[in-house]
């Protein structure tokens, strides 16, 4: 096997309590927890403003024949684990599912997101 030691993307693994989902593509994920906008008057900039943000991650996932699209749907309190090609690995707990899943049946995919009071990365 090749020296990997540079590799920084384009590999991520995903689980959701324990069960291996196959990942597509457009793996993204935000540990943040708050959301900034600064607040600017006709004179000057005046500060900001904060407002909380949950944490998530999303991906787009491969319909496969094992995946039900309905259980992703039904989808709280979930852990969701990701290694990635750079070596973190990205954990949320207490996870569960925004928006309606759809799925484009040409290449057999659909988007997940994942929401919680907590992801990290390490």
């Amino acid at each position: 096997m090749g020296d990997t030691s540079n590799r920084l993307a384009g590999t991520a693994s995903v689980t959701t309590n324990g069960v291996t989902i196959m990942v597509a593509g457009q793996f993204k994920y935000s540990p943040s927890t708050v959301k900034r906008e600064t607040l600017t008057g006709m004179d000057r900039v005046h500060g900001y403003k904060e407002k909380p943000s949950a944490p998530y991650i999303s991906c787009q996932v491969r319909d496969s024949g094992g995946t039900t699209v309905a259980d992703f749907n039904g989808m709280t309190d979930v852990t969701v684990v990701a290694e990635l090609a750079n070596g973190k690995t990205i954990i949320g707990t207490g996870m569960w599912t925004v928006e309606s899943q759809e799925v484009d049946s040409e290449d057999a995919v659909f988007d997940v997101r994942w929401e919680s009071f907590s992801v990290v990365e390490s």
